[in-house]
């Protein structure tokens, strides 16, 4: 109360955004204690938390350090990870956007002063964060913690710098003294960095776990990955499945590349961020060097367009002679004719449960849509102007892979039946297997949109299962310390004349 609200909940072993916990209100203040508390044993077997001042426009700075037991430390510049959600890195670069030398003078020079007040050796991280409110000032920096070991971003260091930190480490440990002096050192391009998380996007960044029946990482570009096609994705590891690496001579050339990269991941049918990453990337403000970003889904219509083709061809539309006739469209398909015009066609399809439509027109060579010419290309792949996308055949339609994201699109006449519309019925179910960590609320509570009901631990991350609409809770199903398998019923919320 006396600092201030919004204020920071962190455990103080904590690391990655668990134990974390953001309170903009008082009554708040019990439940996100509870949480950091919960969390922080978890994952660290130390539930002591210190609260902080929240800054509404921060930026995340690191400096990389290096001690020997010689007493010489240097550090290797800083990198900037400030795009981050749930408190977690999704981009890092180095050097970090923005830096004059007065504020970078600044940040290493404190960080060698706090390796050296320990007498560090190895490799660590000092890492701070500066009030972007009115751009980077030297003045608005603060210490907030160090690592003590290499960190998931180093490869951004090294390429930047042409030092092989695990070999550093390794001949520090041995007793060596630390390769290179200071003025030694230097910053060479510009290197970027994407966390490929198997996490959902588009539903709160949830973690997404199963078999990875389908899984092609980019070439050409450096890629950290302990994962491979036919492989799991288990709820008891961190959702990072790889590290997408570049490094180019400019900050717009690395964010390019990258995003092409991003742009060429394939991931099915656990659920991946490319497509955010990619988007990310190529944001205007991105670029500028502006991290606080909401960006948008890429256009559904033109995977509707899309599919068609892919359809067309596993059916042999392409082959009917009857084609071009108003009269031999195939369901789905919305034909219109005009006397003095070309004949067109609507493509109707669900686009990962959400209706939409595109216009194509056919042509001698096949289809036009809205990204011009369409063509089949081989079994696996499909052709839009001047873009190749990859697409897979599924149950009851096409997984379509479009600027990093996997897509599942539903042909019109499959999708009739479906019930993507369907409204909540007040069932909470396990988005996927974890253990109930927490019960916030009980048989017969009145409930409001949104409040937590049952919290669910899984991939080291607590995910607070929310009342869908006001209303009473009818049932809970589940008990703190039960294990329980996806789409598991934990409770259930009924609006309060129902339950009357």
């Amino acid at each position: 109360d006396t600092i201030g609200y919004p204020v920071l909940i962190k455990a103080v072993a904590g690391g990655g955004g668990k134990g974390m916990k953001r309170v903009d209100d008082p009554a708040d203040f019990a439940a996100g204690l509870a949480s950091a508390k919960r969390e922080g044993a978890a994952a660290f077997g130390d539930d002591r938390v210190l609260i902080e001042r929240y800054i509404t426009r921060p930026r995340h700075i690191e400096v990389q350090v290096f001690g020997d037991k010689h007493g010489n430390v240097v550090h290797l510049y800083e990198r900037g990870c400030s795009l981050q959600r749930r408190h977690q890195k999704v981009i890092e670069e180095a050097p970090a956007p923005g830096m004059s030398e007065a504020v970078r003078a600044a940040v290493t020079g404190a960080a060698i002063k706090a390796a050296k007040a320990v007498n560090y050796v190895g490799a660590g991280t000092i890492e701070f964060i500066a009030d972007a409110s009115d751009g980077l000032k030297a003045d608005g920096v603060w210490f907030m913690e160090m690592n003590t070991r290499l960190q998931v971003e180093h490869p951004v260091t090294e390429s930047v710098t042409g030092v092989d930190l695990v070999e550093w480490q390794f001949r520090v440990a041995a007793g060596e003294p630390i390769p290179l002096k200071q003025d030694e050192i230097q910053l060479n391009g510009w290197a970027m960095e994407a966390r490929l998380y198997a996490e959902d996007p588009a539903n709160g960044f949830l973690p997404s776990i199963g078999k990875l029946e389908h899984f092609v990482m980019p070439d050409g570009i450096r890629v950290d990955t302990g994962v491979e096609q036919g492989g799991e994705v288990s709820q008891f590891y961190d959702p990072m499945i790889a590290k997408l690496i570049v490094h180019e001579d400019t900050r717009e050339a690395a964010a390019a590349r990258l995003a092409e990269a991003a742009g060429e991941v394939e991931v099915w049918p656990v659920k991946a961020n490319a497509g955010f990453l990619k988007r990310c990337l190529v944001h205007p403000r991105f670029v500028a060097g502006d991290v606080a970003l909401q960006p948008q889904p890429s256009d559904e219509a033109t995977l509707a367009a899309l599919t068609l083709i892919a359809e067309a061809a596993e059916q042999g539309v392409e082959a009917r002679a009857d084609r071009f006739s108003p009269w031999g469209g195939q369901p789905g398909l919305s034909y219109g004719v005009r006397l003095n015009a070309a004949p067109h066609t609507t493509v109707w399809a669900h686009v990962d449960g959400q209706g939409v439509s595109a216009p194509v027109t056919p042509v001698e060579t096949g289809w036009r849509g809205p990204q011009g010419e369409l063509a089949h290309v081989g079994f696996d792949q499909v052709q839009a102007g001047d873009r190749l996308f990859g697409y897979q055949a599924v149950d009851d339609g096409f997984v379509l892979f479009v600027d990093g994201e996997a897509r599942r699109v539903t042909p019109y006449r499959a999708a009739r039946g479906g019930n993507a519309g369907a409204v909540s019925d007040g069932s909470l179910r396990a988005p996927m297997p974890g253990k109930i960590v927490a019960t916030p609320a009980k048989a017969g509570d009145v409930v409001t949109k949104g409040q937590p009901v049952v919290v669910l631990e899984a991939m080291k991350m607590e995910h607070a299962l929310t009342a869908p609409f006001d209303g009473v809770v009818e049932s809970i199903s589940s008990t703190v310390g039960d294990q329980v398998t996806e789409a598991t019923v934990l409770a259930v919320v009924k609006v309060a004349e129902d339950v009357a």
